[in-house]
């Protein structure tokens, strides 16, 4: 299945979501894509309902549960900045990390 995820308001597309696929699976496939290192969160918005994904959601999973609506939820992918292990090795790997404060 293919699941749309914005990424810095882009619209991009993970393909080959299964009922078995993370977050942070999803997550690390989108880092990788993009070529960025760093802590990531994904971001699922609802209507006035928001919320951060946790890494060992099953992505299709919480998408069900919104029935019919499930087209409307927004993902959306943030960078939270570089991880300790970029800093420190500067390698290219997508880390999940906690949602930020919202603003």
């Amino acid at each position: 299945m293919e699941v749309k995820v914005s990424v810095d308001g882009i619209p991009r597309v993970v393909c080959g979501v299964t009922e078995e696929t993370t977050c942070q699976e999803v997550v690390i496939a989108l880092a990788q894509a993009l070529g960025q290192s760093g802590r990531y969160t994904l971001r699922e918005k609802f209507k006035d309902f928001e919320r951060c994904m946790t890494p060992n959601e099953h992505l299709l999973e919480t998408l069900e549960k919104y029935g019919e609506q499930a087209r409307e939820v927004q993902l959306t992918l943030l960078h939270n900045g570089p991880s300790v292990w970029d800093e420190m090795s500067r390698t290219k790997v997508g880390r999940y990390q906690p949602c930020p404060p919202f603003q």
